[in-house]
């Protein structure tokens, strides 16, 4: 059920019907924009009839969510969510992009990367403190180690820090580093997982699985929505399919169909979306031109030794071309870098 208020409405209008909703069976969550504020209500919508609300005091319009994701669709906040990480603003007209080493390996590895990110306009550095391999035998990480690296990176050229948290259990531990935490694509279906990042307060980008349709994903979001977690930031990683030329297959056409469903800012992973190199570049470029609030990129200073995924990461004089590149791109499309 969808409650849209009136514009001037009343805080103790507002109140009377979410109490209203509440009394029927509703787990409500607000979302206030410019004009309106909007009620979704979680519950037993069909047997309730909309035009009950309707004539409440400060009330405009009510009626029936059909789509399964309530809070993620579009309706329940129609002019866009932005997710606000300090001074960083994820959704709105300024692309913003995340770089760094698919895993933290030392120190110089992550200060050198830092550095030559930030200087290139990045606005967030990423890292993997702890890493999901195929393989139980490749690298996997410095846990907690590689999370104080990346802090210490982050605050000296004034970034913000995501890393994945892979358990539940490591929420606390990549929360006291991490200004946003990543659900990696291996864990988009992992709703206790998601349960547990929707009932902590830090933004949460949620990665798209490899054989996942864009209503899973949207429908994985509402988990995290459901416990009451607003910011909330998807992310296009690509998808598998019966081509074998790149790791993955960028689904682009996701980022406007997403735009058109849901309110979340959605960002592109050119990276993982081609597990190549040299296609990182025009894949990130089309990204921005379809539309992406902003990219996540691998950077290595050293990719041809990296420990994880070095087949995939720029070197840093190559983001920096990109970086050069998106600042044309983006003006034509609206956006500023």
């Amino acid at each position: 059920m969808l409650v849209v208020m009136q514009e001037g409405a009343t805080e103790p209008q507002i109140q009377a019907v979410i109490d209203r909703m509440v009394a029927l069976g509703f787990t409500v969550h607000r979302s206030t924009g410019v004009v309106h504020t909007v009620l979704g209500g979680v519950g037993p919508a069909e047997r309730v009839d909309p035009a009950d609300f309707e004539v409440i005091e400060g009330v405009k319009e009510a009626r029936r969510i059909q789509s399964p994701y309530k809070l993620a669709g579009r309706h329940f906040c129609p002019a866009g969510t932005v997710v606000q990480v300090g001074d960083v603003d994820i959704g709105g007209p300024r692309v913003v992009v995340m770089a760094g080493p698919c895993s933290v390996e030392n120190r110089d590895q992550v200060m050198h990367t830092a550095e030559r990110v930030a200087r290139a306009g990045a606005r967030v550095i990423r890292g993997g403190a702890f890493k999901p391999r195929s393989s139980p035998y490749t690298f996997q990480g410095l846990g907690e180690e590689g999370l104080r690296l990346l802090r210490e990176a982050a605050d000296q050229y004034h970034l913000k820090v995501i890393s994945e948290v892979m358990d539940h259990t490591q929420i606390p531990l990549v929360a006291a580093y991490a200004d946003i935490l990543q659900v990696g694509a291996r864990n988009m279906q992992n709703y206790n997982l998601l349960r547990e990042v929707g009932r902590q307060p830090k933004p949460v980008l949620l990665k798209r699985g490899p054989a996942a349709t864009i209503e899973e994903l949207l429908l994985s979001a509402e988990y995290i929505l459901s416990e009451g977690n607003y910011n909330v930031i998807l992310c296009e990683r690509g998808i598998r399919t019966f081509e074998t030329y790149t790791r993955n297959t960028m689904d682009l056409a996701a980022i406007p169909v997403v735009k058109k469903l849901s309110h979340l800012p959605i960002i592109a992973d050119p990276s993982h979306g081609t597990g190549r190199r040299d296609k990182v570049l025009p894949m990130a470029r089309a990204a921005v031109a379809a539309g992406a609030d902003g990219l996540l990129i691998e950077v290595h200073c050293d990719p041809d030794h990296a420990l994880s995924d070095g087949a995939q990461s720029l070197w840093p004089e190559q983001f920096e071309e990109l970086m050069a590149q998106l600042r044309i791109i983006a003006p034509a499309v609206g956006r500023s870098l």
